[in-house]
């Protein structure tokens, strides 16, 4: 068939919204990931507790911002007992990841009492909605915007300062007398209670929420997040500061489901989708190593010494 560019401009602002929802999400891993040096796993599980408490709630007649609210704190719990299991029980991060991500499996099956959940616009007043389109990158920018400046004001409060030494250092962060255990699960609580109410409005978007529908968020999380920090740097160099990387870790989300619009515009195998997503996640994880080494070879340093010469 042939291909109609049109198409895929038409479809730029679904994929916009998707990115900015899914930023959030990504700030998320960014917590953990970036700032506390931990590989937490749990997100794949507490994707889904977050939409499906949402639409659960909502179904039940709570309202959307209450029950995207209830969706942030199921998924602080959740960062909290992978956060008990790794400090407490001396589980190694990625194992106490994965271990309350299986069980949040069942969990989200018993919330829902079934594989999935619908929730139409047209019985409830969802915060965002896909048939809304305008409307939901507009409210999906200001979720944004605020989760920025609430992540950029607490990472630089007393609290928040140790959690980035505690990731940064442990063992000096534990000599300066900070408990970096209670650190590290408060840093997972708030990175799941993001990843949980992202699902929240995930599930409101798109208008169900799935028991499938967190699975591979961590792979999507860690695009995001070296595709931002990759442009973040190459734009800004060493002037990006914490706000200017919170942002471009939502602009990474952005383009990666502008690539993957772009990917299914090109009509290419949706049973690759997964592939093509290691792909570019392997392709920008790769850019700093080789990046690095090229300024560290003896060829550049030849060209330098020639250069001062």
């Amino acid at each position: 068939m042939a291909l109609n560019f049109m198409d895929f401009v038409g479809a730029i602002p679904g994929n916009v919204a998707l990115g900015l929802i899914w930023g959030i999400m990504a700030i998320g891993v960014f917590v953990t990931f970036k700032i506390l040096n931990f590989a937490d796993l749990t997100v794949d599980g507490s994707f889904a507790t977050g939409g499906a408490t949402a639409v659960m709630l909502i179904l039940n007649g709570w309202s959307a911002p209450l029950a995207l609210l209830a969706a942030f704190v199921v998924g602080a719990v959740a960062g909290l007992c992978t956060g008990f299991l790794h400090t407490m029980l001396g589980i190694p991060d990625i194992l106490s990841g994965i271990l309350m991500q299986i069980a949040l499996y069942s969990i989200n099956l018993n919330i829902m009492g079934g594989a999935n959940k619908a929730i139409s616009v047209d019985q409830f007043k969802l915060i965002v909605s896909q048939r809304y389109l305008n409307t939901a990158l507009l409210i999906s920018l200001c979720f944004v915007v605020v989760v920025i400046l609430l992540c950029y004001w607490y990472f630089g409060t007393e609290q928040g300062c140790a959690i980035r030494a505690t990731g940064n250092n442990p063992a000096m962060s534990r000599a300066q007398g900070i408990n970096i255990n209670m650190m590290k699960v408060i840093a997972l609580a708030i990175s799941n209670g993001l990843v949980a109410m992202a699902g929240g409005l995930l599930s409101q978007f798109q208008g169900y929420s799935d028991i499938n529908m967190g699975r591979g968020s961590i792979v999507i999380g860690l695009a995001a997040v070296i595709i931002g920090e990759v442009l973040g740097s190459a734009i800004f160099g060493k002037r990006m500061n914490f706000m200017i990387r919170l942002g471009f870790v939502v602009v990474g989300a952005i383009i990666y489901y502008l690539v993957i619009g772009l990917v299914l515009w090109l009509q290419m195998p949706t049973d690759d989708l997964k592939l093509f997503t290691a792909i570019i996640v392997a392709v920008f994880l790769a850019i700093p190593y080789i990046k690095g080494k090229a300024g560290h070879s003896f060829a550049a340093a030849a060209r330098k010494g020639a250069k001062n010469d």
